[in-house]
C-alpha cells in the first residue's frame, strides 16, 4: 500500500472510533513511576486502554506482545500468569491487571478518582472494533528484529494516524517504547495544522509533552521519535518508518 493510502485508512480507523484518544485532560494525579503495558496495537481491547492513557495524559512504558511475538508475551505471561492482553503493571501501587475493562476502570478511579459507565463502555468497544477492521491486520503479527539496549521514546497520542503507522510497526518488530502521551489539551488545537494556524495564530502551546517537545525540539508535531541508542531523532512518519526498518528490520 502507498503511504498515501496507508494514511487515509488509518484516518478512517480514527474515525470509525470517533477520534476518541485526542483530546487530553490530565488526570486528577500523574504517577511516579512509569506505568508499564504488555499490548499490541492491532487489539481493539488494547487500544481502549491507550485511548484512556491519551485522555488521562499518561504516559507508559510499552513491551509489544505481537501475534507469534515470543519478546515480551512470555515475559507477560511469566509476570501476570496470563495470557490475555492487554495486562498493565502499575509499580506505583503495585498492581497487576489484565483485560481492557478492569485496567480502564482502574486507571480512572487510581489517577482521576472517576468512574465510566456500563454504556459508554459498550460504545468504546463497538467503535474500537470498527477501527481494527480498517486497518486490514496492521501492527498484529511479529517481524524479526535486533532489540536495542534503550527503549526507544516515542511522542504520540492515540487517534493520530501518522503516528498510528509508527506505533503498528514498532509492534511487530516488537521494539520496546517509551509512549509520551501528546494529546490535545484545547478545543481550539483540533483539526489540520493550517486551519489551526489560519484560524488562531497566536494560540499557545498547552499540554504537558506539547510544552516539553516545544522546549526541545522546536515545534510541536507527531509522531516524534528519539532513538537514544543512535541518538537519532526525527519527525515525520515515513522517515520513521524507513528508519526503523533499516536499523531494527531483520
Amino acid at each position: 500500500m502507498s503511504s498515501f493510502g496507508d494514511v487515509l485508512t488509518s484516518a478512517l480507523a480514527s474515525s470509525t472510533s470517533l477520534w476518541r484518544g485526542t483530546s487530553s485532560r490530565p488526570a486528577a494525579k500523574q504517577p511516579k513511576q512509569l506505568l508499564e503495558l504488555y499490548e499490541f496495537e492491532n487489539c481493539p481491547f488494547c487500544r481502549l486502554v491507550r485511548e484512556t492513557l491519551t485522555e488521562l495524559d499518561i504516559d507508559a512504558m510499552i513491551y509489544p506482545c505481537p501475534k507469534g511475538g515470543k519478546r515480551y508475551r512470555t515475559i507477560a505471561k511469566k509476570v501476570g500468569k496470563t495470557q490475555q492482553l492487554p495486562f498493565l503493571v502499575d509499580a506505583n501501587t503495585g498492581k497487576q491487571l489484565s483485560g481492557s475493562a478492569d485496567i480502564v476502570a482502574y486507571l480512572y478511579k487510581t489517577y482521576d478518582d472517576k468512574e465510566i459507565s456500563q454504556n459508554t463502555r459498550n460504545l468504546q468497544v463497538l467503535s474500537s472494533f470498527s477501527s481494527t477492521l480498517a486497518r486490514h491486520g496492521k501492527g498484529n503479527t511479529t517481524r524479526v528484529s535486533k532489540l536495542p539496549e534503550q527503549p526507544l521514546v516515542l511522542y504520540s497520542f492515540e487517534s493520530s494516524p501518522f503516528s498510528r503507522r509508527v506505533r503498528e510497526l514498532l509492534c511487530e518488530l516488537e521494539l520496546p517504547y517509551e509512549l509520551r502521551n501528546t494529546g490535545k489539551a484545547t478545543i481550539k488545537d483540533m483539526g489540520p495544522v493550517g486551519l489551526r494556524k489560519a484560524l488562531f495564530p497566536n494560540l499557545p502551546v498547552t499540554g504537558r509533552n506539547r510544552i516539553a517537545m516545544l522546549k526541545h525540539a522546536g515545534k510541536v508535531q507527531v509522531p516524534y521519535l528519539i532513538d537514544p541508542n543512535t541518538n537519532t531523532e526525527m519527525f515525520e512518519s515515513d522517515d520513521i518508518i524507513e528508519y526503523l526498518i533499516s536499523t531494527y528490520a531483520v
